[in-house]
Protein backbone atom coordinates (compact mmCIF):
# COMPACT_ATOMS: atom_id res chain seq x y z
CA UNK A 1 0.00 0.00 0.00
CA UNK A 2 3.21 2.30 0.66
CA UNK A 3 4.43 1.57 -2.38
CA UNK A 4 0.94 2.86 -4.34
CA UNK A 5 0.92 5.64 -2.49
CA UNK A 6 4.48 6.55 -3.12
CA UNK A 7 3.96 6.24 -6.83
CA UNK A 8 0.75 8.43 -7.05
CA UNK A 9 2.67 11.05 -5.12
CA UNK A 10 5.84 10.96 -8.00
CA UNK A 11 3.36 10.78 -10.86
CA UNK A 12 1.89 14.19 -9.47
CA UNK A 13 4.95 15.99 -8.30
CA UNK A 14 6.32 15.16 -12.02
CA UNK A 15 3.46 16.77 -13.49
CA UNK A 16 3.68 19.47 -11.61
CA UNK A 17 6.98 20.19 -12.70
CA UNK A 18 6.30 20.03 -16.35
CA UNK A 19 3.64 22.62 -15.81
CA UNK A 20 0.69 19.88 -17.48
CA UNK A 21 -2.49 21.12 -17.99
CA UNK A 22 -4.36 18.31 -17.07
CA UNK A 23 -7.72 17.57 -17.53
CA UNK A 24 -9.96 14.31 -16.58
CA UNK A 25 -9.44 12.85 -19.98
CA UNK A 26 -5.52 12.89 -20.00
CA UNK A 27 -3.08 10.22 -19.33
CA UNK A 28 1.03 10.20 -18.72
CA UNK A 29 2.69 7.27 -19.51
CA UNK A 30 6.40 6.57 -18.46
CA UNK A 31 8.96 3.77 -20.13
CA UNK A 32 12.36 3.09 -19.93
CA UNK A 33 14.60 0.72 -22.06
CA UNK A 34 17.71 -0.90 -21.35
CA UNK A 35 18.88 -2.89 -23.90
CA UNK A 36 22.99 -3.89 -24.06
CA UNK A 37 24.32 -5.86 -26.95
CA UNK A 38 27.31 -7.87 -27.28
CA UNK A 39 29.34 -8.45 -30.90
CA UNK A 40 31.34 -10.29 -32.43
CA UNK A 41 32.86 -9.16 -35.57
CA UNK A 42 35.18 -10.83 -38.25
CA UNK A 43 34.17 -9.73 -41.55
CA UNK A 44 31.09 -7.34 -40.57
CA UNK A 45 30.58 -4.71 -43.04
CA UNK A 46 33.81 -5.54 -44.97
CA UNK A 47 36.22 -8.41 -45.23
CA UNK A 48 38.80 -8.88 -43.14
CA UNK A 49 42.25 -10.25 -43.83
CA UNK A 50 43.12 -12.61 -40.50
CA UNK A 51 46.96 -12.72 -41.38
CA UNK A 52 46.47 -8.66 -41.04
CA UNK A 53 44.05 -7.94 -38.53
CA UNK A 54 42.01 -9.16 -35.88
CA UNK A 55 38.33 -9.47 -34.63
CA UNK A 56 36.65 -7.21 -32.92
CA UNK A 57 34.51 -7.69 -29.57
CA UNK A 58 32.48 -5.05 -27.73
CA UNK A 59 29.39 -4.42 -25.89
CA UNK A 60 27.28 -0.97 -26.22
CA UNK A 61 24.00 -0.03 -24.51
CA UNK A 62 21.01 1.82 -25.74
CA UNK A 63 19.24 3.56 -22.32
CA UNK A 64 15.45 5.38 -22.77
CA UNK A 65 13.64 7.11 -20.57
CA UNK A 66 10.28 8.31 -22.74
CA UNK A 67 7.36 10.23 -21.27
CA UNK A 68 3.79 10.76 -23.38
CA UNK A 69 1.36 13.16 -22.31
CA UNK A 70 -1.67 12.58 -24.21
CA UNK A 71 -4.81 14.96 -23.72
CA UNK A 72 -7.81 16.04 -25.83
CA UNK A 73 -6.63 18.51 -28.06
CA UNK A 74 -2.55 17.82 -27.82
CA UNK A 75 -0.36 14.51 -27.47
CA UNK A 76 3.14 15.64 -26.02
CA UNK A 77 6.64 13.17 -26.05
CA UNK A 78 9.88 13.55 -24.94
CA UNK A 79 12.42 10.48 -25.40
CA UNK A 80 16.05 11.00 -23.93
CA UNK A 81 18.60 8.53 -24.69
CA UNK A 82 22.03 7.60 -23.79
CA UNK A 83 24.51 5.41 -26.28
CA UNK A 84 27.80 3.99 -25.04
CA UNK A 85 30.11 1.17 -25.45
CA UNK A 86 31.06 -0.35 -21.89
CA UNK A 87 34.39 0.72 -20.60
CA UNK A 88 34.57 3.79 -22.55
CA UNK A 89 35.09 5.85 -19.18
CA UNK A 90 36.73 5.34 -16.45
CA UNK A 91 35.40 4.08 -13.33
CA UNK A 92 35.83 7.57 -11.68
CA UNK A 93 34.63 9.42 -14.46
CA UNK A 94 35.14 13.45 -14.68
CA UNK A 95 34.69 14.85 -18.23
CA UNK A 96 36.55 17.42 -19.50
CA UNK A 97 35.94 19.68 -22.79
CA UNK A 98 35.71 17.19 -25.33
CA UNK A 99 36.53 14.43 -23.43
CA UNK A 100 34.40 11.22 -24.24
CA UNK A 101 32.43 9.52 -27.30
CA UNK A 102 29.56 8.79 -25.28
CA UNK A 103 26.46 9.81 -27.10
CA UNK A 104 23.99 11.62 -24.95
CA UNK A 105 20.70 13.10 -26.75
CA UNK A 106 16.88 13.75 -27.54
CA UNK A 107 15.53 10.87 -29.37
CA UNK A 108 12.40 12.12 -29.72
CA UNK A 109 10.29 15.53 -28.78
CA UNK A 110 7.71 16.83 -30.20
CA UNK A 111 4.34 18.14 -29.78
CA UNK A 112 0.96 16.91 -31.99
CA UNK A 113 -1.67 18.95 -31.83
CA UNK A 114 -5.19 17.57 -32.73
CA UNK A 115 -7.48 19.33 -35.27
CA UNK A 116 -10.01 17.03 -35.30
CA UNK A 117 -9.85 13.38 -35.24
CA UNK A 118 -8.96 13.28 -38.53
CA UNK A 119 -6.51 16.50 -38.39
CA UNK A 120 -3.36 16.52 -36.92
CA UNK A 121 -0.01 18.77 -36.83
CA UNK A 122 3.06 17.40 -35.24
CA UNK A 123 6.43 19.24 -34.63
CA UNK A 124 9.52 18.84 -33.06
CA UNK A 125 12.11 15.73 -33.42
CA UNK A 126 10.53 12.67 -34.43
CA UNK A 127 10.50 9.50 -35.64
CA UNK A 128 9.20 9.05 -39.76
CA UNK A 129 9.13 5.36 -40.00
CA UNK A 130 6.48 4.02 -43.01
CA UNK A 131 5.52 1.08 -44.42
CA UNK A 132 8.35 -1.59 -44.55
CA UNK A 133 11.02 1.32 -43.64
CA UNK A 134 12.91 0.76 -47.53
CA UNK A 135 12.53 4.94 -47.65
CA UNK A 136 12.06 5.78 -44.09
CA UNK A 137 12.57 4.35 -41.34
CA UNK A 138 13.67 5.03 -37.76
CA UNK A 139 16.69 2.35 -37.94
CA UNK A 140 15.70 1.04 -34.68
CA UNK A 141 18.45 -1.41 -34.74
CA UNK A 142 21.12 1.16 -34.80
CA UNK A 143 21.25 1.63 -30.49
CA UNK A 144 21.41 5.50 -31.72
CA UNK A 145 18.24 4.95 -34.28
CA UNK A 146 17.63 7.91 -36.46
CA UNK A 147 14.94 11.06 -35.76
CA UNK A 148 14.46 13.87 -37.89
CA UNK A 149 13.81 17.52 -36.87
CA UNK A 150 10.75 18.78 -39.05
CA UNK A 151 6.57 19.34 -39.12
CA UNK A 152 4.20 15.86 -40.01
CA UNK A 153 0.59 17.18 -41.52
CA UNK A 154 -1.64 14.07 -41.07
CA UNK A 155 -5.05 13.94 -42.75
CA UNK A 156 -6.88 10.61 -42.39
CA UNK A 157 -9.96 8.44 -41.96
CA UNK A 158 -11.05 4.88 -41.47
CA UNK A 159 -9.30 4.03 -44.73
CA UNK A 160 -7.15 5.90 -46.17
CA UNK A 161 -4.19 8.90 -45.28
CA UNK A 162 -1.62 11.24 -46.58
CA UNK A 163 0.87 12.48 -44.77
CA UNK A 164 2.60 15.68 -45.26
CA UNK A 165 6.45 16.28 -43.76
CA UNK A 166 8.38 18.47 -44.18
CA UNK A 167 11.94 19.69 -42.63
CA UNK A 168 14.41 22.38 -43.37
CA UNK A 169 18.47 21.98 -41.77
CA UNK A 170 20.53 24.37 -40.50
CA UNK A 171 24.16 24.04 -39.38
CA UNK A 172 24.74 24.51 -35.37
CA UNK A 173 28.19 25.09 -35.39
CA UNK A 174 27.83 28.72 -35.90
CA UNK A 175 26.26 30.09 -32.93
CA UNK A 176 22.29 31.34 -32.90
CA UNK A 177 23.53 34.83 -32.33
CA UNK A 178 26.05 34.93 -35.20
CA UNK A 179 24.06 33.57 -37.89
CA UNK A 180 23.62 36.84 -39.15
CA UNK A 181 24.35 35.63 -42.96
CA UNK A 182 24.00 32.65 -45.50
CA UNK A 183 22.53 29.30 -44.21
CA UNK A 184 25.48 26.71 -45.19
CA UNK A 185 24.90 23.28 -43.99
CA UNK A 186 27.84 20.90 -43.79
CA UNK A 187 26.28 17.56 -41.26
CA UNK A 188 27.85 14.45 -43.08
CA UNK A 189 25.03 11.97 -44.27
CA UNK A 190 22.14 14.95 -43.79
CA UNK A 191 19.88 16.91 -45.90
CA UNK A 192 19.35 19.90 -46.23
CA UNK A 193 15.77 20.30 -47.04
CA UNK A 194 13.21 17.72 -47.06
CA UNK A 195 9.70 16.79 -48.32
CA UNK A 196 7.64 14.08 -48.89
CA UNK A 197 3.95 13.09 -49.06
CA UNK A 198 2.97 9.96 -48.23
CA UNK A 199 -0.87 8.17 -49.20
CA UNK A 200 -1.96 4.71 -47.68
CA UNK A 201 -5.27 2.86 -48.81
CA UNK A 202 -6.17 -0.54 -46.67
CA UNK A 203 -8.47 -2.39 -49.03
CA UNK A 204 -10.72 -5.51 -48.18
CA UNK A 205 -7.40 -8.24 -49.34
CA UNK A 206 -4.54 -5.65 -49.10
CA UNK A 207 -2.81 -2.47 -48.93
CA UNK A 208 -1.20 0.31 -51.06
CA UNK A 209 1.08 2.95 -50.16
CA UNK A 210 2.61 5.49 -52.44
CA UNK A 211 5.62 8.03 -51.57
CA UNK A 212 6.66 10.89 -53.41
CA UNK A 213 9.71 12.26 -52.05
CA UNK A 214 12.26 15.79 -53.03
CA UNK A 215 15.55 15.11 -50.99
CA UNK A 216 17.94 18.56 -51.04
CA UNK A 217 21.60 18.42 -50.51
CA UNK A 218 24.14 20.85 -50.15
CA UNK A 219 27.13 21.45 -51.95
CA UNK A 220 30.74 23.26 -50.68
CA UNK A 221 29.25 26.56 -52.65
CA UNK A 222 26.11 26.64 -50.66
CA UNK A 223 24.24 25.66 -54.10
CA UNK A 224 21.29 23.02 -53.71
CA UNK A 225 20.78 20.06 -55.85
CA UNK A 226 17.71 17.83 -55.55
CA UNK A 227 16.91 14.42 -56.30
CA UNK A 228 13.41 12.91 -55.90
CA UNK A 229 11.82 9.22 -55.43
CA UNK A 230 8.83 8.40 -56.69
CA UNK A 231 6.93 5.03 -55.96
CA UNK A 232 5.02 2.81 -53.53
CA UNK A 233 4.37 -0.43 -52.39
CA UNK A 234 1.55 -2.42 -52.75
CA UNK A 235 0.36 -6.06 -50.96
CA UNK A 236 -2.62 -8.90 -51.70
CA UNK A 237 -3.45 -11.69 -49.73
CA UNK A 238 -4.13 -15.02 -52.27
CA UNK A 239 -5.96 -17.20 -49.92
CA UNK A 240 -3.28 -18.21 -47.31
CA UNK A 241 -0.45 -16.49 -49.55
CA UNK A 242 0.52 -12.88 -49.58
CA UNK A 243 2.32 -11.00 -52.56
CA UNK A 244 3.94 -7.80 -52.11
CA UNK A 245 5.78 -5.56 -54.94
CA UNK A 246 7.30 -2.48 -54.62
CA UNK A 247 8.90 -0.05 -57.13
CA UNK A 248 10.99 3.53 -56.87
CA UNK A 249 12.21 5.74 -59.44
CA UNK A 250 14.79 8.29 -58.85
CA UNK A 251 15.70 11.81 -60.97
CA UNK A 252 16.98 15.32 -60.56
CA UNK A 253 20.74 16.03 -59.81
CA UNK A 254 23.25 15.11 -56.94
CA UNK A 255 25.45 17.25 -56.19
CA UNK A 256 28.85 16.27 -57.95
CA UNK A 257 26.18 17.87 -61.04
CA UNK A 258 25.03 14.66 -62.42
CA UNK A 259 21.64 13.71 -63.42
CA UNK A 260 20.22 10.55 -61.10
CA UNK A 261 18.51 8.24 -63.43
CA UNK A 262 17.82 4.91 -60.81
CA UNK A 263 15.30 2.72 -59.56
CA UNK A 264 14.21 -0.08 -57.39
CA UNK A 265 12.56 -2.80 -57.76
CA UNK A 266 11.26 -5.99 -55.11
CA UNK A 267 9.14 -8.31 -54.53
CA UNK A 268 8.05 -11.37 -52.09
CA UNK A 269 5.34 -14.19 -51.43
CA UNK A 270 5.10 -14.88 -48.00
CA UNK A 271 2.86 -18.39 -47.35
CA UNK A 272 2.59 -19.66 -44.05
CA UNK A 273 3.95 -23.09 -42.06
CA UNK A 274 2.56 -24.91 -39.22
CA UNK A 275 0.40 -22.57 -37.10
CA UNK A 276 3.05 -19.63 -36.45
CA UNK A 277 5.55 -19.65 -38.67
CA UNK A 278 5.94 -18.53 -42.39
CA UNK A 279 8.54 -18.32 -45.41
CA UNK A 280 9.22 -15.34 -47.71
CA UNK A 281 10.92 -15.80 -50.63
CA UNK A 282 12.08 -12.92 -52.47
CA UNK A 283 14.33 -10.74 -54.26
CA UNK A 284 15.52 -6.70 -54.62
CA UNK A 285 17.17 -5.20 -57.62
CA UNK A 286 18.80 -1.87 -56.84
CA UNK A 287 20.73 -0.59 -59.74
CA UNK A 288 23.95 0.53 -60.13
CA UNK A 289 26.24 2.76 -62.12
CA UNK A 290 28.79 0.56 -64.34
CA UNK A 291 31.81 2.35 -65.47
CA UNK A 292 30.52 2.79 -69.09
CA UNK A 293 28.02 5.02 -67.75
CA UNK A 294 28.28 8.77 -68.86
CA UNK A 295 30.41 11.58 -66.79
CA UNK A 296 27.00 13.28 -65.88
CA UNK A 297 24.91 10.24 -65.41
CA UNK A 298 24.14 8.53 -61.83
CA UNK A 299 22.29 5.10 -62.53
CA UNK A 300 22.91 3.97 -58.53
CA UNK A 301 19.38 3.89 -56.45
CA UNK A 302 19.89 5.72 -53.01
CA UNK A 303 17.46 4.15 -50.41
CA UNK A 304 17.97 7.23 -48.74
CA UNK A 305 16.51 7.22 -44.94
CA UNK A 306 15.77 3.48 -45.12
CA UNK A 307 16.15 0.95 -42.39
CA UNK A 308 18.71 -1.05 -44.76
CA UNK A 309 19.84 -3.53 -42.21
CA UNK A 310 16.65 -5.28 -42.48
CA UNK A 311 16.89 -5.83 -46.13
CA UNK A 312 20.42 -6.75 -47.73
CA UNK A 313 21.61 -9.16 -45.37
CA UNK A 314 22.53 -9.16 -41.55
CA UNK A 315 26.59 -8.16 -41.72
CA UNK A 316 25.54 -4.71 -43.75
CA UNK A 317 27.79 -5.39 -46.30
CA UNK A 318 25.24 -2.86 -48.59
CA UNK A 319 24.04 0.30 -48.01
CA UNK A 320 24.68 0.79 -44.50
CA UNK A 321 26.94 3.91 -43.80
CA UNK A 322 29.65 1.69 -46.11
CA UNK A 323 30.35 2.17 -50.21
CA UNK A 324 29.92 -1.14 -52.57
CA UNK A 325 31.67 0.59 -55.58
CA UNK A 326 34.36 0.11 -58.30
CA UNK A 327 36.14 3.58 -59.08
CA UNK A 328 33.65 5.55 -56.94
CA UNK A 329 30.61 4.37 -58.45
CA UNK A 330 28.02 2.81 -56.27
CA UNK A 331 27.66 -0.95 -58.33
CA UNK A 332 23.66 -1.78 -56.96
CA UNK A 333 22.45 -4.99 -55.94
CA UNK A 334 20.43 -7.91 -56.97
CA UNK A 335 19.26 -9.82 -53.93
CA UNK A 336 17.39 -12.80 -53.91
CA UNK A 337 16.68 -14.23 -50.88
CA UNK A 338 14.56 -16.73 -48.59
CA UNK A 339 13.77 -16.60 -45.46
CA UNK A 340 12.05 -19.15 -42.76
CA UNK A 341 10.76 -18.12 -39.68
CA UNK A 342 8.92 -21.04 -37.00
CA UNK A 343 8.43 -20.59 -33.63
CA UNK A 344 10.72 -22.77 -31.16
CA UNK A 345 8.46 -23.78 -27.86
CA UNK A 346 6.13 -20.97 -26.84
CA UNK A 347 7.81 -17.62 -26.75
CA UNK A 348 10.60 -18.25 -29.16
CA UNK A 349 11.06 -18.07 -32.98
CA UNK A 350 13.70 -18.86 -35.27
CA UNK A 351 14.78 -17.08 -38.06
CA UNK A 352 16.89 -18.26 -41.09
CA UNK A 353 17.45 -16.54 -44.26
CA UNK A 354 19.63 -16.95 -47.04
CA UNK A 355 20.70 -14.58 -49.69
CA UNK A 356 22.70 -14.78 -52.97
CA UNK A 357 24.52 -11.24 -53.78
CA UNK A 358 24.99 -10.47 -57.51
CA UNK A 359 26.56 -7.18 -58.68
CA UNK A 360 23.90 -5.41 -62.01
CA UNK A 361 26.66 -4.01 -63.80
CA UNK A 362 29.97 -5.34 -64.78
CA UNK A 363 32.93 -6.11 -62.64
CA UNK A 364 36.98 -6.01 -63.61
CA UNK A 365 39.83 -6.81 -61.74
CA UNK A 366 41.86 -3.94 -63.25
CA UNK A 367 38.42 -1.40 -63.24
CA UNK A 368 41.14 1.55 -64.48
CA UNK A 369 41.81 -0.66 -67.74
CA UNK A 370 38.37 -2.60 -68.30
CA UNK A 371 40.60 -5.66 -68.16
CA UNK A 372 39.15 -9.52 -67.18
CA UNK A 373 36.13 -9.21 -66.06
CA UNK A 374 35.44 -10.26 -62.98
CA UNK A 375 31.71 -12.62 -61.96
CA UNK A 376 28.72 -10.83 -61.14
CA UNK A 377 28.25 -13.00 -58.04
CA UNK A 378 29.88 -11.26 -54.97
CA UNK A 379 28.71 -14.37 -52.71
CA UNK A 380 26.30 -15.90 -50.59
CA UNK A 381 25.19 -14.95 -46.69
CA UNK A 382 23.19 -16.83 -43.78
CA UNK A 383 21.58 -15.22 -41.22
CA UNK A 384 20.35 -16.77 -38.35
CA UNK A 385 18.66 -15.20 -35.30
CA UNK A 386 16.83 -16.63 -32.05
CA UNK A 387 14.32 -14.62 -30.31
CA UNK A 388 12.79 -15.43 -27.13
CA UNK A 389 10.53 -13.30 -24.90
CA UNK A 390 10.97 -13.98 -21.18
CA UNK A 391 8.35 -11.77 -19.76
CA UNK A 392 6.23 -9.21 -22.02
CA UNK A 393 9.11 -6.84 -20.55
CA UNK A 394 12.32 -8.60 -21.44
CA UNK A 395 12.80 -9.91 -24.52
CA UNK A 396 16.53 -11.73 -25.60
CA UNK A 397 17.96 -11.68 -29.43
CA UNK A 398 20.90 -13.63 -30.33
CA UNK A 399 22.22 -14.03 -34.02
CA UNK A 400 25.26 -15.67 -36.82
CA UNK A 401 25.59 -14.85 -39.61
CA UNK A 402 28.18 -16.22 -42.42
CA UNK A 403 29.44 -14.51 -45.78
CA UNK A 404 30.92 -17.03 -48.41
CA UNK A 405 32.60 -14.08 -50.15
CA UNK A 406 33.62 -14.09 -53.83
CA UNK A 407 36.89 -12.68 -55.77
CA UNK A 408 34.45 -9.89 -56.89
CA UNK A 409 33.46 -9.17 -53.70
CA UNK A 410 36.92 -8.79 -52.46
CA UNK A 411 37.45 -5.97 -55.36
CA UNK A 412 34.53 -3.51 -54.13
CA UNK A 413 35.40 -4.47 -50.50
CA UNK A 414 38.95 -5.15 -49.98
CA UNK A 415 40.09 -7.80 -47.35
CA UNK A 416 40.69 -11.69 -48.69
CA UNK A 417 37.55 -13.57 -49.55
CA UNK A 418 39.12 -16.87 -48.84
CA UNK A 419 39.05 -16.76 -45.27
CA UNK A 420 36.01 -16.97 -42.80
CA UNK A 421 33.71 -13.93 -42.72
CA UNK A 422 31.71 -14.15 -39.72
CA UNK A 423 29.42 -12.02 -37.00
CA UNK A 424 27.87 -12.89 -33.94
CA UNK A 425 25.67 -10.75 -31.10
CA UNK A 426 24.01 -11.31 -27.73
CA UNK A 427 21.12 -8.62 -27.41
CA UNK A 428 18.77 -8.26 -24.35
CA UNK A 429 16.26 -5.51 -24.32
CA UNK A 430 14.77 -4.29 -20.98
CA UNK A 431 11.22 -2.24 -21.68
CA UNK A 432 9.25 -1.74 -18.33
CA UNK A 433 6.66 0.62 -18.55
CA UNK A 434 7.24 2.47 -15.07
CA UNK A 435 3.61 4.44 -14.88
CA UNK A 436 0.64 4.90 -16.27
CA UNK A 437 -1.54 7.49 -14.97
CA UNK A 438 -5.17 8.70 -16.19
CA UNK A 439 -5.64 11.55 -14.70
Amino acid sequence: MKKHYLTKWVAVCFLVIIGSQLSAQSTFTLKAEVRPRSEYRHGFKKLINPDLQNAAFFTDQRTRLMATYSAPKYDFMVSYQDVRIWGEEAQIYKPTVGSGSAFASVNQAWANLKFSKKTALKVGRQEWDYDNARILGNLAWAQQSRSHDGALLVLKDSVQQFHFGAAYNQDGKTPEQAKLLETFYNVTGNYKTLQFLWYHRDFKKGALSLLALNNGQQAKDSSNYFTQTLGGIGSIKLKKLKLEAEAYFQTGKETAGKDVNAWLLAASLTAPVGKKGNVIAGVDYLSGSSLDDAASQNNSFNPLYGTHHKFYGYMDYFYVGNASAQMSRTIGLIDPYLRLNVPVGKKSMLQVTGHQFFSPVDLYKVPEQKTTKLSSSLGTEIDLVLSAAITPDIKIETGYSQLFATESMAKIKGGDYKAVQNWAYCMITFSPTLLISKL
